[in-house]
């Protein structure tokens, strides 16, 4: 998802936590840590206004490092801010608008999908990337069985990117790995209270390089 020479290898996107008043500070670190594919802001319950804030605050900071910015939820704040991509949780048709829309500016992924039937009915829209998760639900040290259920079966069949979310414990990114998905998504692992962002960072790289099978191609 960054432009910049990647590992041949599932990548870490991350998962910006809530707003804490520390945001910038927990960010460098993390990214400080090695290599982040991408950051996807989620809104969590602020409103417009309060996510523009934020992600005006975020976006360069990671930019600057070579990692693509995703604002969840608005295409128009992802605009504004020069996001490369937004994340949208809809029906099919919302997402298809968006596409038709904004995927020539910038990348459009989706999240939302429960079964089968709902990951190929948002995939017949072409978005750059499904995830499988929910921000903020990585409270528990393994990922959920059913994201890494679908992560599996995803990646053997379709081709549009993948992104499966992990569990709050860092060692869970290599249960993600296994599936054969290009991307896993770290929040609670990384952020957590009483967490070192740069060392869980650190951290992860390092069960992915042992760990993560090689992947072919670029993503």
């Amino acid at each position: 998802m960054s432009e910049a020479s990647t590992p041949a290898r599932c990548r870490i996107v991350l998962i910006a936590p809530p707003p804490d008043g520390n945001d910038e500070k927990r960010l460098a670190a993390a990214l400080s840590g090695g290599d982040v594919a991408s950051l996807i802001i989620p809104a969590y319950e602020a409103d417009e206004s309060a996510l523009q804030t934020r992600a005006e605050l975020l976006t360069p900071l990671a930019q600057a490092r070579g990692v693509a910015v995703v604002i969840a939820g608005e295409p128009r704040i992802a605009a504004r801010v020069q996001a490369d991509g937004v994340h949208v949780e809809g029906s099919k048709a919302e997402l298809a608008e968006i596409v038709e829309k904004h995927q020539k500016r910038m990348m459009v992924g989706c999240g939302g999908a429960k079964t089968r039937d709902d990951a190929l009915e948002l995939g017949e829209t072409q978005p750059d990337y499904i995830f499988f998760g929910r921000f903020g639900y990585d409270t528990k040290p393994e990922p959920h069985a059913r994201n890494l259920s679908l992560g599996n079966w995803w990646a053997e069949m379709i081709e549009i990117p993948c992104i499966v979310l992990a569990g709050s414990a860092i060692q869970s990114v290599v249960d993600v790995a296994k599936t054969g998905v290009e991307f896993v998504a770290l929040g609670n692992a990384v952020f957590a209270e009483g967490r070192d962002p740069a060392a869980m960072v650190a951290e992860a790289n390092a069960l992915l390089d042992a760990h993560a099978p090689a992947l072919e191609g670029e993503t």
